[in-house]
């Protein structure tokens, strides 16, 4: 029993360095990707939306394959049976599906307008959105704690928003609007991202079909919606350079990591908790701010976005922190 618990433990923490790798690393390379000076045309966000929800389904079909016993007619048999075999429950997947899709591409849209740092704290503000959904569709009961979390989350994410006069003198060189571009596209994410997590959360409880079937459907649907996106967006382009226009190594990292995203936070699910999340967030905040400022040199702090990051950090925490009842004896 005692090697049970270390095992657990030890893939909570796994799974909670490698969200923290992901999400940092993401953040990074796709920022870098998005202002990296090169010849020949730019890679189209669209297309890369796409490719990693391939890659998605791909890897998700593996595992249900390594649960099947690696035994390619039960993982026929399942796929057949879960899937195609119910419709219904397939289609409730296409509204996450679609919201997943619009929030990866106004990712691009925010990275390639803010910096990593700025971009990775104001993204926080899903807790928020994440939050206000549970308790409105999940009918969720949000505790003293949590409503406060809240509050110190929104006035953090103020803060580092706040204009301070070298982001005036960085906001010239970038114009102004871009910033706020930049800024709606990570607000539109929070929203679609705390619904759909919520709606697909709803869904996981509804029914009894593994997180890795979920998200074979939930890629399916987002590699549909992600190539009308590509051909409503980018179609003039598609033709004139082709679909991998602009692809290299630092592209198919992005897509990369993008994919491994869902898989990633579908462990966490399964292995950690929610205060460990925040911590993991926290990290991944600290880290992106340090090499924004240090590698990228997109970004100098102020005191003003410092205590902004502290606030957010601290609601991180807040949110997961769950007194014990006093009085009663703790059970070991």
């Amino acid at each position: 029993k005692k090697k049970s618990q270390e095992m657990s433990t030890n893939l909570k923490y796994l799974s909670l360095g490698i969200l923290v790798f992901q999400t940092t690393s993401l953040v990074l390379t796709m920022r870098y990707s998005r202002t990296l000076k090169e010849e020949g045309p730019r890679y189209l966000s669209s297309t890369a939306v796409v490719i990693a929800e391939l890659l998605k389904i791909l890897a998700c079909v593996v595992l249900v394959y390594k649960d099947s016993k690696c035994n390619l007619r039960t993982l026929n048999r399942v796929l057949h049976d879960e899937i195609l075999n119910k419709p219904m429950e397939t289609l409730k997947l296409a509204i996450p599906s679609g919201i997943y899709t619009l929030q990866n591409n106004l990712l691009y849209v925010a990275l390639s307008n803010l910096d990593a740092a700025t971009y990775q704290v104001t993204y926080q503000l899903k807790i928020l959105t994440t939050a206000l959904f549970s308790v409105s569709m999940l009918s969720k009961k949000l505790g003293v704690y949590q409503w406060l979390s809240l509050v110190i989350l929104m006035t953090g994410v103020a803060f580092v928003q706040w204009p301070s006069d070298s982001q005036a003198t960085a906001a010239k060189e970038h114009s102004a609007g871009s910033q706020f571009v930049g800024l709606i596209a990570v607000l539109i994410a929070c929203f679609s991202s705390g619904f759909a997590g919520v709606y697909f959360e709803k869904i996981l409880k509804e029914t009894k079909q593994s997180v890795w079937i979920r998200n074979i459907q939930l890629g399916f649907f987002g590699s549909i919606f992600g190539l009308m996106g590509v051909y409503i967006y980018d179609g003039e382009q598609l033709s004139k350079n082709g679909f991998f226009q602009g692809y290299n190594k630092l592209t198919w990292i992005v897509v990369v990591l993008q994919a491994l995203g869902g898989l990633v936070i579908a462990a966490v699910i399964k292995y950690a908790d929610n205060i460990l999340k925040g911590f993991a967030t926290s990290l991944s905040i600290i880290l992106s701010t340090l090499i924004s400022y240090f590698w990228l040199q997109d970004f100098v702090p102020t005191s003003v976005f410092f205590f902004g990051a502290v606030l957010v950090i601290a609601a991180t925490f807040l949110y997961g922190y769950d007194p014990k009842p006093a009085g009663n004896p703790v059970k070991a």
